[in-house]
């Protein structure tokens, strides 16, 4: 590996250490009560590092979401993932279904406990809002793209409409019925999909 190789590396190797000691305090004490010295302590480097690369605190509370939603630092979107684009190519709605299922819950085991932080810090702090461009819900957005393929696809309820569907998704598929669940009733992740799955093909397939 050449220098300029190694050195790129190392630095995309310590921003993931401050995004990871970032989004693992977030949670454990809250964004308003976590200073970027700390952080800056479980991650192992200088403060100044944090404020190099992240600017401030809010924009590095938006890295911490953003990454965890994707699983990485690529910046590919959601909708252009292998696992949600090999859900569009299954051939039924119900295999449709359950792959959409099983990716949402993996993306919901990284991101549903950050995104109760964001909550509450907009709550505390509006501008924390401001990061994010205003329109619709980017999780809608993934739901309804979904919901679009899979009720044209065999086994989908004849009734049943694209927003119909899509609206069933984004509730069911919530990061704060996630939560509801597997932090608070003490839910398996796999409980939770199973649960998911049954629940939602009762509703979206006939």
């Amino acid at each position: 590996m050449s220098p300029v190789n190694k050195r790129a590396e190392k630095a995309r190797q310590t921003r993931a250490r401050m995004l990871r000691a970032a989004g693992e305090l977030f949670v454990e004490r809250g964004y308003g009560a976590t200073p970027l010295q700390d952080i800056a302590d479980r991650a192992g480097v200088a403060v100044q590092t944090i404020y190099f690369t992240f600017r401030n605190k809010r924009n590095l509370l938006k890295e911490v979401v953003d990454t965890a939603i994707a699983g990485d630092d690529e910046p590919v979107a959601t909708m252009d993932r292998p696992w949600f684009r090999d859900a569009l190519e299954a051939e039924t709605a119900e295999a449709h279904l359950r792959a959409h299922v099983a990716g949402t819950r993996q993306v919901l085991q990284r991101v549903a406990e950050i995104v109760e932080v964001l909550r509450v810090a907009a709550a505390v702090d509006p501008e924390v809002v401001d990061l994010w461009p205003k329109g619709e819900n980017p999780r809608y957005t993934v739901h309804a793209e979904a919901a679009e393929s899979l009720v044209a696809k065999p086994g989908a309820r004849p009734d049943l409409s694209a927003p119909e569907a899509a609206d069933v998704l984004f509730a069911l598929l919530s990061p704060e019925l996630y939560l509801l669940l597997v932090r608070d009733r003490a839910w398996t992740p796999e409980r939770w999909e199973r649960w998911a799955c049954e629940t939602l093909r009762h509703q979206l397939i006939r």
